[in-house]
């Protein structure tokens, strides 16, 4: 949906269109951090007055951490400075895996660990995706309770079917609806910067929250678990703005930076300073400040309007793992998966049912056993937290990489890293707290990553193993006097040399040739799109034999015969009807075996289930079924 907006506004003039990316940021990008409103404050003064009543300084102080928290870790880190971190456009840990050449690296290097502790970044996604729906939508819902406390019992079934609805159209796109995303967040944020300024107006003393000396006044003098406690609550109020970097190739640097400073920031902190001008006002508010802030008369349509918006909130986190996980699967760190393009004209409204479904049970889960918004704030923050350490961990490598001074680097992400450190130390206490929940979905998620990569690794050296030398087949075939029979074979490898398993085992058992034979060799390179110059090389073997080398972009579509179509189109593949090639593709089954030495049997095992259930090659890469012959190989790991 981003991608399209994108696209689509890509012909208007640079203001208007530079405007109309700002405003599809805030149904896409802000969602989350948009709706932290609802639940941030009241965590963290609950923590204040855990042990008596509200006082002023913990009201103030409350506030003051949560808005330096978003001057700081938001404005400053993501939107000014990690925004710059882009690949060729693209932003999200799986681009800084892919701008450092991470995937590339050597066994037990330092990249190789960076790799792994980039996975892990982003396996915490996930984390916080199954999550973020839950605390939000049932936040949302709990304002009910303000006005009608007996329908306390109903929160969690209403949750449940809000939630439910959202996953099951999933299926069926949302691309219509993903046009308003942008005007209805708008009118969110105008609703709760009026109703904040409202509260400001009632208790402008408030307004001494903006000196950050009372945060870190209440810190130092509060007793350190409470201190400690606070700043895990109030971490809450930035949940969300990873969002700016992982979106950034949807809207572009400028589009975020617009909206963060121009309307969400603003509408945030009058939103929070009314909140905390109700506190000191009327300290019994501490259990909803967000609807007690408002008017009586509009609560019912406030509940349904922050009902609105937190859907809208999950939708964004929902689209971001579909789109994380074809990213992944594309630079081979997932096996290949069932992606469904719901949308003819955008390509970027996909749909991965298996991903969908297992949010929706993870998401569901975390409503039945937490039950309130109370209980999954303790489950909520950890996960964004490490990722955020990660995150600016990475950045500071790719400034190094980009040859920024070292000691500026040190000195800038150093001081940002350790802010990010003292949040996430504050999020452990939360760990038994329910914060155990995402980082054990993250902990499974990165496993199955880690355990595919090194798997296809070891795939592919037994792959070397049976290839032939290109030479050597070549000489054999002459010598045998193959029979040649009509039409082009098209057959798919994984390598740039060798001969293919399904050429070498289709000669072996049919001992024919085609006429024209094509090796085909699909890579995904380390930037977004890969430019129609580096996406087709053709390389002649033999006066028949043609290795076709085809190269796409982390955020393309693999498509081959559209890739071959071109190239015949534009003289590099002469002769080629794509129409009425023959694709051969090796279906492989792996085979767990003690005789190779590489990951434990368990281990193989897994990775064996994982392919087995892969998606086919030839759906995978748009090859079409009636044209493809599967060729089977066994090959021990």
């Amino acid at each position: 949906m981003a991608v399209a907006i994108q696209a689509n506004e890509a012909q208007l003039p640079a203001r208007t269109a530079s405007v109309a990316l700002s405003l599809g940021a805030l149904g896409i990008v802000y969602g989350d951090i948009g709706t932290s409103p609802l639940y941030a404050l009241k965590e963290t003064v609950k923590v204040a007055a855990a042990s008596g009543p509200l006082q002023q300084d913990a009201v103030l102080g409350s506030v003051s951490l949560i808005l330096w928290s978003l001057f700081l870790i938001v404005a400053l880190k993501y939107a000014i400075l990690i925004l710059r971190a882009d690949n060729h456009g693209e932003g999200g840990i799986v681009a800084m895996l892919a701008l450092l050449g991470a995937r590339h690296a050597p066994p037990r290097s330092w990249r190789a660990l960076l790799l792994v502790v980039g996975l892990i970044g982003a396996a915490l996604l996930y984390g916080d995706g199954a999550i973020t729906p839950a605390i939000s939508v049932l936040s949302a819902v709990e304002g009910l309770k303000v006005d009608a406390p007996g329908v306390t019992p109903f929160v969690v079934p209403a949750t449940v079917v809000i939630l439910i609805g959202l996953f099951s159209v999933q299926r069926k796109g949302t691309g219509f609806i993903g046009r308003l995303f942008g005007p209805v967040m708008l009118l969110w944020f105008a609703t709760i910067a009026v109703v904040g300024a409202a509260g400001i107006r009632q208790n402008p003393e408030i307004l001494a929250a903006l000196n950050p000396f009372h945060a870190v006044h209440y810190l130092v003098t509060a007793h350190l678990p409470v201190s400690f406690a606070m700043l895990g609550a109030a971490f809450l109020a930035v949940t969300g703005g990873e969002a700016m970097y992982a979106d950034l190739g949807h809207f572009g640097r400028a589009p975020i930076r617009m909206a963060w400073f121009t309307i969400v920031l603003p509408a945030l902190v009058l939103n929070y300073l009314g909140q905390g001008a109700l506190l000191l006002s009327n300290p019994e508010a501490v259990d909803n400040p967000f609807f007690q802030l408002a008017p009586g008369w509009i609560h019912y349509l406030l509940v349904a309007f922050a009902t609105l918006a937190t859907v809208i909130a999950s939708q964004a986190i929902i689209s971001g793992a579909f789109s994380l996980t074809e990213q992944a699967i594309k630079l081979g760190f997932f096996p290949r998966m069932r992606i469904v393009h719901t949308s003819g004209e955008e390509a970027g409204q996909i749909y991965v049912p298996i991903v969908n479904w297992l949010l929706a049970i993870a998401t569901l889960g975390a409503v039945l056993a937490f039950g309130s918004s109370d209980a999954l704030a303790g489950a909520y923050g950890i996960a964004v937290s490490l990722l955020m350490v990660i995150t600016t961990v990475l950045a500071a490598l790719i400034a190094v990489h980009w040859g920024f001074n070292l000691a500026l680097v040190l000195a800038v992400n150093g001081a940002f890293l350790l802010v990010d450190l003292t949040f996430f130390s504050a999020n452990t206490l939360k760990l038994f707290e329910g914060g155990w929940f995402p980082l054990l979905l993250a902990a499974g998620v990165a496993f199955l990553m880690l355990t595919w990569r090194r798997g296809t690794q070891l795939v592919e050296a037994a792959r070397v193993q049976l290839r032939m030398p290109e030479e050597e087949f070549l000489r054999r075939a002459e010598a045998k006097h193959l029979p040649r029979i009509p039409g082009t074979g098209a057959f798919l490898t994984s390598a740039e040399d060798g001969m293919p398993l399904p050429l070498m085992n289709f000669v072996r058992h049919l001992e024919v040739l085609h006429e024209r034979v094509l090796l085909i060799t699909v890579q995904t390179l380390d930037v977004p799109h890969a430019s129609e110059a580096e996406q087709v090389a053709v390389v002649p073997i033999a006066q028949d034999v043609t290795r076709v080398i085809l190269r796409f972009g982390f955020m393309d579509t693999v498509h081959v015969p559209r890739a071959l179509r071109r190239a015949g189109e534009d003289g590099r593949l002469p002769g080629v009807d794509v129409d009425r090639l023959s694709y051969f593709i090796s279906h492989e089954t792996v085979v767990a075996s003690e005789k190779h030495p590489g990951m434990a049997g368990w281990r193989e095992e897994i990775f064996a289930l994982m392919q087995r259930n892969a998606e086919e090659t030839a759906s995978y890469f748009c090859v079409p079924a009636r044209q493809v012959m599967e060729v089977g190989t066994e090959v021990e790991v």
